[in-house]
């Protein structure tokens, strides 16, 4: 149950963040993928089948923000969940310089994966921002780099005062 409440403050708080974002520019929702940040972090700190299913409900409500075709970032989420708990439980990825690197890859994986899907379903080129959306794998993954550190020492700290 405490898990599940961990999660539904977490994509609450992305969804505030999206809709922040939004508001001030078109430009930050292409630069930060915070569903992704949510899923990567959930799927290293439990295992791919949690990554999944969060990938697969992340993706669904941003697909729902989207004009596109509904399920295309469901699915890329959801296999970018799978494969970063799968490889988050074989190799230690909570360094610094790993964890970048970690993340760099899933988001870059995640978006290639993405615009494949997209451009099967449309004809239509992808609205890329300029060339903004290929600094997405940057940008967020010096985000998530920066807080998942943050983010383990506070809930770690949670658990341990309720013991």
């Amino acid at each position: 149950m405490r898990q599940l409440l961990e999660i539904a403050i977490a994509i609450i708080l992305a969804l505030v963040l999206f809709a922040a974002f939004s508001y001030i520019s078109v430009y930050l929702i292409q630069l930060i993928n915070v569903f992704s940040l949510v899923v990567i972090y959930y799927a290293t700190s439990k295992d791919e089948i949690h990554g999944a299913c969060l990938g697969a409900v992340c993706g669904l409500i941003q697909d729902s923000f989207s004009l596109g075709v509904f399920g295309v970032a469901g699915i890329a989420k959801t296999l970018m969940g799978f494969i970063a708990g799968f490889v988050a439980k074989r190799i230690n990825v909570v360094p610094a310089m790993r964890n970048f690197v970690f993340i760099f890859i899933m988001i870059s994986l995640e978006l290639i994966l993405w615009a494949s899907l997209y451009s099967f379903v449309y004809s239509k080129g992808l609205n890329t921002g300029r060339g903004v959306i290929f600094l997405q794998p940057l940008i967020t993954a010096l985000i998530g780099t920066a807080l998942f550190p943050s983010l383990r020492k506070i809930i770690k700290s949670m658990y341990a005062s309720r013991r």
